[in-house]
């Protein structure tokens, strides 16, 4: 992807990526440059401020309870996790998140609906602030006060165009500010990002992404995303509003060598190569939420 000038200062690019834990998903892929970025790089506040409604759907088995109220989050390394190449980008980060969700009522998060089924509900849970402090320091030790769980599954749809579902908390959801959602579909052309957790690492920022066209109840871009960014709210350029959520796209990873052994590289595209990265339309949701005000 494009660079772009919301980023302060471009670390090395980012790449890799898991197949979520819940159902055998296609997962991502890079188109052209890579369009990741870990929060603090990112100089436009509003996006930061999304990122921070962003939540990462973590196993419950990974969440260990400490003492002063807080919990510490348990993951290998994504190249322990993933097999992939020292060399890939964010290999020693920790890969965590099965999936991605935000949050878009006081007690609501929108997700895919692969994601998050009823059976689900009790084994995940919803974790707000995993994400990296510097380049080198992941925020893992959370309080209480950022880990939520799933008290019911409202809406959901998983068949072969749609794909979201909209979960709620136990409780109201403090500190963290409601998404806005677009009430307008996207076009061919629109300028978009992403904010979730590709290959279940710390909260990434991936922009300069483009609609590539409009299907029935979903469209196509080129947004480089993982298999953990599935869930992820895909936000207009324009308006900083929610316009999808991320569904399924390319294939992630192809197998390399380094140092005589096997491990894995990211798969990458030309910008206008491959299937491209579907999104389910955001009007779901948007109906979800108005039969629950209702």
């Amino acid at each position: 992807m494009k660079r772009n000038s919301y980023v302060a200062s471009l670390s090395l690019a980012v790449a890799a990526t898991m197949s979520v834990g819940f159902v055998n998903v296609t997962p991502k892929v890079i188109y052209g440059e890579d369009g990741r970025h870990e929060i603090y790089e990112i100089e436009k506040a509003s996006i930061r401020e999304i990122a921070d409604s962003t939540v990462a759907l973590i196993p419950k088995a990974s969440l260990q309870a400490r003492a002063g109220g807080t919990f510490e989050i348990r993951s290998g390394s994504f190249q322990q996790e993933m097999g992939v190449c020292s060399s890939e980008p964010f290999a020693q980060q920790p890969a965590a998140a099965n999936c991605s969700g935000s949050l878009v009522g006081a007690d609501l998060i929108a997700t895919a609906g692969h994601c998050m089924s009823k059976t689900d509900c009790g084994r995940y849970s919803f974790v707000f602030g995993y994400r990296m402090n510097n380049a080198s320091e992941a925020n893992i030790s959370l309080p209480a006060s950022e880990v939520y769980n799933c008290k019911e599954v409202i809406a959901r749809e998983y068949t072969g165009n749609q794909d979201y579902a909209l979960v709620r908390l136990d409780r109201a959801v403090i500190g963290h500010r409601v998404l806005q959602i677009s009430s307008q579909p996207v076009t061919p052309g629109d300028e978009v990002y992403v904010v979730g957790h590709p290959s279940g690492l710390p909260t990434k920022v991936t922009l300069g992404g483009t609609v590539r066209s409009q299907q029935k109840g979903y469209f196509v871009t080129n947004l480089d995303t993982y298999g953990g960014n599935s869930g992820s709210a895909v936000f207009s350029a324009a308006t900083d509003e929610i316009v999808g959520i991320l569904v399924r796209g390319e294939t992630d990873f192809k197998y390399s060598r380094e140092n005589g052994k096997s491990c894995q590289i990211s798969n990458r595209c030309t910008e206008d190569g491959c299937r491209g990265e579907d999104v389910t339309d955001i009007s779901y949701i948007s109906e979800a939420l108005r039969q629950v005000r209702h």
